[in-house]
């Protein structure tokens, strides 16, 4: 395997730029790839890492790091990508005013 060719694999970040080098560490560190980034964008190099792979390693740090109730990560086009889960605030429901008592309280 001498001239094997290295797969160039993305991970979009999305909103979660804040979590970039936490992301780049956890990932040379648990797949042993190289990685760089680009912009938004984290450039993973590696010769024998498959998409799949990569995105199940990029859920395994959204769990770690208790992001997954606000996060989810999804393979689209061979990019691994990281999405924001969308709020649905409903508008609360006006209680009407409790009409008061007619009993006496206390006997």
């Amino acid at each position: 395997m001498l001239f094997r060719r290295k797969n160039k694999l993305k991970v979009d970040l999305g909103e979660l730029h804040d979590e970039r080098n936490r992301l780049s560490s956890f990932l040379s560190s648990s797949l042993k790839v190289d990685v760089a980034e680009n912009g938004n964008a984290l450039v993973v190099t590696s010769e024998d890492l498959s998409s799949p792979e990569l995105k199940r390693t990029v859920q395994k740090f959204v769990y770690h790091r208790k992001l997954n109730n606000t996060y989810w990560v999804a393979l689209e086009n061979g990019v691994v990508k990281i999405h924001r889960f969308k709020s649905s605030k409903k508008p609360k429901k006006r209680k009407k005013g409790e009409t008061p008592s007619l009993f006496a309280h206390g006997f």
